[in-house]
This record gives C-alpha cells, structure tokens and sequence, in this order.
C-alpha cells in the first residue's frame, strides 16, 4: 500500500495529520498520525542502506514535527515574530530528539515489540515538557481533543495524559497491522474497538451522570458570578490608559448590571493598570477606587482581578532568585503578574507561577540574562517575573467557597491545574488576555482547553478575558455564553461548588509519572546496549 509512498512525502502526510488533530472536524486523523513515520523508520532501520540511516530518519521525522507545529501555533508570529520562530523551530527539535532516543533503543532491541517502548518515552517526554524552563505544552497529544470534549470524560481519571496514552496505542496497533497483514477487514478490529470503546465509554458516563452528580451533596448553594470583558486593544491602548480612565469605563459599563445579588465579580488578566507594592495598598488609587465606588455599595461583593505588583524587600531580607535591583540603590524587588481578592475581608494575592519562557520568564537566566531586553510584553510584565511555590487559592468571606485563580498560560497544564483543586477550590476562575493573537486560532485553542481542566477537576470554571472569548465552562466541558471576540460584554451565572476530588485529582498524573520513570530506566538501559554493542 506504502511501498511506492517517497519517504518526504509521508513525512508531510505525517505532519499534516498531526495538525489536523487540532481542527474540530478532522480529530480522528490524531489516531493515524504516527503511522507514516513508523513506516519511515521501519523502512530506513531494514533497508540494505548502511550509511546515513539515523540522519535520515532525523531530519524526516523533524519535517513531520515542524509542518505539525507550523500548522497549529503559526499564530504566535502576531505578538512576537521571534516568539513564534523558536516555538516552530524549537519544539520540533524536542520531539526529534525523543523520537530518535526510541530509534536508537529499537535498533539496538531488534524486536517487534520494541514499537510500544515510545510509548513511555514520549509520554514522559511531554511530562518533562512541562516541567523545564523551556516548557510549551500546547501540543502535548491529549489536548487535541479539548475540541471533542464528549470524547475524553474518561480525564477524570486520568488526565490529559490519558488522551496521549490512548493515541499512542491506536497508532501502533494501526502500524502493525498494516506492517503485519493482508488488510483483510477483521485485522482491523483490534485498532477500531481501540477508537470506539473509549468514545463509547464517555458517552455512557455522559447520558449516566448530570451536573448535580458533581455536585457536593454539603454544598448547594449557588453563588452568582459576573464576568466582565473590557475588551482593551493590548498593542496600543490597554497600558497606556490612566488608571482612572480604565476604571471610570469599568463603571459606565457596570451601570444596571451590579447589584446585591452579586456574589463574584471577575475582571481578566492585568485588568488593573495601576502597578503597586504589595503591604502598601493604601497607596493604591486603584483600590482605593475599587473599594469605595463599588464594595461599599456592595459589601457582600468580591472582586477577583488580575494586576501586576511589587514586592519590596526589606534591608537584609532573603531575597528570591528572580529579584530586581532597582537602579543603582540597595532595593531589591519582585514583580508579579497577579491575581488578586478583594472584600469586606481583605486583600489576598496569587502569584501566576507558570511563566510564559522568553515572556515572563527568561529561561535558563545564567545563560539568556543579556537577551532579557528583547522579551516581549505580554500582558503588561515582561522578563523574569517572581512566582510563588504554592498554588494559593482564595476564600470567600463566609468561606464556603474557595476559588483557583488561574491566570492565562496556567490552564494549559494539566496535573498543575489540579493542585489547585487538592488545595481546596471548587471553583475555577480563569483570568486571561487572548488579545494579542487576533482572529488566529490561538485564542480558541487556549479556550478550549478550559473544557479540559473542568472535565479532569469536574469543577465549573468562569473564564475572563480582556478581548475574548469570556465563558462559562460546565463540570463536563460545555461552554455556556461564550463572548463574541473584540467586543465589550458582560455575562453572569449561578456558580455551584463542587468539593468532590476526582480520581485524577486525588492521586496526581499516574500515567506521566510513571511514563517518566520509565523513559529514565529505558534511557539508562539503551547506553548498556550501546556500550555492549561497541
């Protein structure tokens, strides 16, 4: 069937189906995206070639990854033209390494079976991915199916992992009867109930649960959240507006919309254009404004906000390892890209702690602190932001609702998503700026993957952005009152928290972690035989 197939071609079929993975329609094309690859490797690994035969399986199995990531994140290029280049470019090269460390190791098994030993490397090469400062897991293979949600609510149990687990062994048991075969119809059973008994599982799970069977039978009370969208054009007005301005807008486009029965008012990523010192807010025109224009007509009232703040060590105090100096003095600061709660209680603070590399975060600082100058400004922070150890959460003032403020690029990660949940939330409160990447993908792509942080926690989610597309997000990943794109809105709903912990929650990403371990002893175990062998 493939024998007369060029090498360069299936490479781009290869790459082309992995892309099609993130486009709603063509998902079911993820399951056959590693064929033709496999078909490369096994074709140059038999061939009577001896020259050359792991630079040609480099560089084909790289073109596959770059058309793949080319396809599905070009739209990185309209905020940054050099962000976008070392993600295309970058991340291929990650992939092209793990998939020649399996290569290497299935060469030197020389066993049929020795196929299914990329399974745990990739896997924990993802996990991995997702912890380094180099860390981009947009791609990882379970989030492509945020666009068919009803497919995957099975991630309870097993996270987004799950969805890569279940790719991987789909394509391997496709290879192998194509490999094996005489592609009479009954060899393809196996690889088709390997497609359709997961599909089928969800299902069931959907037509035997409803949203009250998430719910927490100790807590049923609702909690009515607003969520405002600004909609502030990023690139030349949002932080170039006076304080006053943005909030006397807030206001205007509050008229009629804020009363007592509000329990939550959300405002996205950076809302707040004020920056401030952490311990000084009475400085603060911003929350002086904020408290006395709507929480005392509104005592009952929390406002949940993004912003960007100080810390200001005092002389002689410990100071973090992405501390500033400023100028030439003895100050040493942090600067934060933060979430903040605002009531009749107070003032708490979270600081995002997955930072954007090359955006909030310069990776490797000993290496890369001279190109710090060239980060680009997402959000109003930019270079080495300071983070915090803990995923905080926030209490509401009766306490019975306790809140994970998620801050943009943090929804993307699965397991990280969780210890929110393990550390009390019930709900979910996203804030965001998706403004930088216009009409692209980029923006639905991120907000898609909200569905897939609420079926894994089974935790509602309000999802705020600044320009787009603002949401709510069911505990099954039904997305209710989407915001059109570019436009000021205002939407509101009844939130009910959830205590319940999901299997995934409770014990953590068992399959990546486990996949890591894995890959290190496979890993350990190829040098053996490289060293036997030589």
């Amino acid at each position: 069937m493939f024998q007369k197939v060029p090498n360069f071609v299936l490479a781009i079929i290869s790459g082309l189906l992995f892309s099609a993975g993130w486009f709603a329609p063509l998902t079911i094309l993820l399951f056959f995206a590693w064929v033709p690859l496999f078909i490369i490797e096994d074709r140059i690994s038999n061939s009577d070639i001896t020259k050359r035969k792991k630079l040609k399986v480099t560089w084909l199995s790289y073109f596959a990854f770059f058309i793949w990531n080319i396809c599905v994140t070009w739209w990185i290029y309209y905020a940054s033209f050099g962000g976008a280049a070392m993600a295309i470019v970058c991340n291929p090269i990650f992939m092209c390494v793990v998939f020649m460390v399996w290569h290497n190791l299935k060469r030197r098994i020389n066993k049929p079976w020795a196929i299914w030993l990329l399974i745990p490397i990739w896997l924990g090469y993802e996990y991995g991915h997702t912890l380094w400062d180099l860390t981009w897991s947009w791609l990882i293979l379970g989030n492509a199916f945020a666009f068919n949600h009803n497919w995957v609510q099975w991630y309870e149990f097993t996270g987004t992992s799950g969805g890569s687990l279940w790719v991987l062994v789909v394509n391997i048991l496709f290879f192998n009867v194509i490999k094996n075969s005489n592609y009479k119809a009954k060899q393809f059973a196996k690889p088709a109930a390997a497609i359709i008994i997961p599909i089928a599982i969800s299902y069931l799970m959907l037509a035997l649960t409803s949203t009250s069977s998430v719910t927490s039978d100790t807590e049923k009370k609702t909690y009515k959240t607003l969520i405002v969208q600004p909609n502030v054009d990023p690139y030349n007005d949002k932080f170039y507006f006076a304080p006053e301005i943005q909030l006397h807008n807030l206001l205007i486009q509050l008229q009629g919309k804020l009363d007592s029965t509000i329990d939550f008012l959300v405002l996205p990523e950076t809302f707040l254009t004020e920056d401030f010192t952490e311990g000084q807010e009475n400085e603060s025109y911003s929350l002086h404004f904020l408290m006395d224009s709507i929480l005392a007509s509104n005592p009952n009232l929390t406002i949940i906000a993004g912003a960007s703040t100080f810390n200001v060590y005092k002389p002689g105090q410990a100071k973090s390892s992405t501390a500033r100096r400023d100028g030439n003095s003895d100050v040493y600061y942090d600067y934060f890209n933060t979430g903040l709660q605002l009531n009749k209680k107070g003032i708490s603070y979270y600081h995002k702690s997955k930072l954007v590399p090359g955006v909030e975060r310069m990776p490797f600082p000993a290496l890369f602190k001279p190109l710090e100058s060239f980060a680009i400004d997402l959000g109003g922070t930019m270079g080495s932001l300071g983070t915090q150890d803990e995923r905080g959460v926030f209490y509401s003032h009766d306490k019975k609702v306790c809140i994970a403020p998620v801050i943009c690029y943090e929804s993307v990660y699965s397991d990280y998503g969780a210890d929110y949940v393990r550390n009390g939330a019930n709900l979910i409160f996203i804030l965001t700026n998706d403004g930088w990447w216009d009409t692209s993908p980029g923006h639905r792509q991120h907000l898609a993957y909200s569905r897939l942080r609420a079926i894994e926690t089974r935790r509602e989610i309000a999802r705020c952005a600044n320009t787009g597309i603002s949401c709510f997000v069911t505990p099954y990943g039904e997305i209710e009152q989407a915001t059109p794109y570019w436009e000021q809105a205002i939407i509101s709903k009844n939130m009910t928290p959830n205590n319940h912990q999901t299997l995934f929650v409770k014990f953590g990403d068992i399959i990546s972690y486990s996949s890591a371990f894995l890959a290190i002893l496979l890993f350990i175990w190829s040098q053996i035989l490289r060293f036997k062998k030589s």
